[in-house]
């Protein structure tokens, strides 16, 4: 069993990873809570899309830099760069995937973690003047 303290950073960690997604109009943006399921392999997985790969490395490079300026943490492994339709950034307890929208359909994720607590992120309104 994790301590509170380990959930606690898990917690926050996720939130400063949806505000990386959310600064490059990342769509789609789920929250796989994963804690309370036996053998998973972290507390979250967070998942978005993007339109067009120069858009996933943008993704990308917006999580690692607000994760870096509020935690101070990188990724322990990244995966997908050169590919460019799947980028993985795993942080231990919080791994983000950035797909293109057909290749988070192909690989369905939140279908295979169906036992997962579930949370859709609301996109963000830009006010109009």
């Amino acid at each position: 069993m994790k301590s509170t303290l380990v959930r606690q950073d898990s917690d926050k960690l996720a939130d400063v990873v949806v505000r990386g997604m959310q600064e490059k109009k990342a769509v789609d943006i789920v929250v796989l809570n994963l804690k309370d399921l036996k053998n998973a392999v972290a507390d979250y997985f967070i998942i978005c899309s993007a339109s067009s790969d120069t858009q996933i490395d943008a993704i990308a490079r917006s999580v690692e830099e607000e994760v870096e300026k509020l935690t101070g943490q990188n990724p322990w492994q990244t995966e997908g760069r050169t590919n460019r339709e799947w980028v993985l950034l795993d942080y231990v307890d919080v791994v983000v995937h950035v797909f293109l929208r057909d290749r988070r359909q192909f690989y369905a994720l939140e279908e295979l973690w169906g036992d997962a607590v579930i949370r859709h992120v609301e996109e963000e309104t830009v006010p109009t003047r």
